[in-house]
């Protein structure tokens, strides 16, 4: 076992949710001695012709972690996980939102901009096993039609992508989602909190309501606010300057401020801090994929990870 390889009792929480081989393309290779090559490249950020031959041929690696990212077996993983935790009560549903931006490597620019093949069609590769794909299924990866089609950008940090993202209040994601790095934030914040889906131990909806959420003023508008009454989700964010001078201005026809909880809002540094956890893994830190699902498939098994060792 080396540095940052899953230890058997990680291995043994991802095993079971691990997809099987549908007999028609032979034996797969151990998947524990491929996940370990992906994690590792994760981490490191290293090329993928460069992982350490013991992790095996660099190619099988990287088609797995390809077709785990358009398939949608990362965020599976994601979900069991959480779904393990939640069933130990151990995740704080006080949760905040935010984002990130990820500078690109000049490596990640270049992707092709037809879109990739669609499930089923020639040229794709089918992955995943009946009964381990609960909630998130296989579908068409998003991408093709050039650097914005692929969550590349230009934004104040130069050529960059955005990493949107909810988090629990232990620091971990629960959600991910990836945009140009020009994107604005409130544009993504009903897709980041529709993509958490936490599933139950038994029969039933899996679970998508927070207890609170928390968020800073980039998320200060009207229809956030609509939606997080219309789903009866308490939240606590912070107005916005001119906002309030303009309510003001406008006396009894400005209607009430909103309502702001100073203790909670204290709580949104969990969001940042599992920030600084994601962007521990280069990977992550500093965009290498040139196809939008890819970096997607990478955050998210950097996302696995902290699962697993906090």
């Amino acid at each position: 076992m080396g540095r940052g390889d899953l230890s058997d009792a990680e291995w043994e929480r991802l095993r079971p949710f691990l997809p099987v081989s549908n007999g028609r393309c032979g034996r797969w290779r151990d998947h524990r001695q491929v996940i370990d090559g992906i994690l590792h490249r994760v981490r490191t950020g290293v090329q993928w012709r460069e992982l350490p031959e013991r992790f095996g041929p660099w190619k099988t690696v990287y088609e797995r972690h390809r077709l785990w990212s358009a398939d949608g077996t990362w965020e599976r993983l994601l979900q069991q996980v959480q779904a393990a935790a939640d069933a130990a009560g151990e995740i704080d549903w006080d949760i905040s939102v935010d984002s990130t931006v990820v500078r690109a490597h000049q490596h990640a620019a270049g992707a092709r901009t037809d879109p990739p093949p669609a499930p089923g069609t020639k040229g794709a590769v089918e992955m995943g096993t009946p009964g381990r794909n609960a909630l998130a299924e296989s579908r068409r990866p998003p991408g093709g039609g050039g650097a914005g089609g692929e969550g590349l950008g230009r934004s104040r940090g130069g050529f960059t992508s955005k990493l949107h993202l909810s988090a629990d209040g232990r620091c971990r994601p629960l959600s991910l989602v990836v945009t140009p790095g020009q994107r604005a934030d409130c544009t993504q914040f009903k897709p980041v909190l529709e993509k958490i889906r936490v599933p139950r131990p038994s029969l039933g909806r899996p679970r998508k309501k927070p207890d609170s959420l928390a968020a800073d003023k980039a998320y200060s508008n009207g229809p956030i606010r609509e939606y997080l009454r219309r789903r009866g989700i308490r939240h606590t964010i912070p107005e916005k300057t001119d906002t309030q001078a303009a309510r003001l201005r406008k006396g009894a026809r400005g209607g009430r401020p909103p309502g702001f909880d100073e203790l909670r809002y204290k709580k949104r540094n969990t969001v940042e801090r599992a920030i600084n956890l994601l962007k521990q893994s280069r990977a992550v830190a500093t965009r290498y994929d040139k196809r939008g699902y890819v970096f997607l498939g990478t955050a998210t098994a950097a996302a696995v990870t902290i699962w697993l060792r906090t």
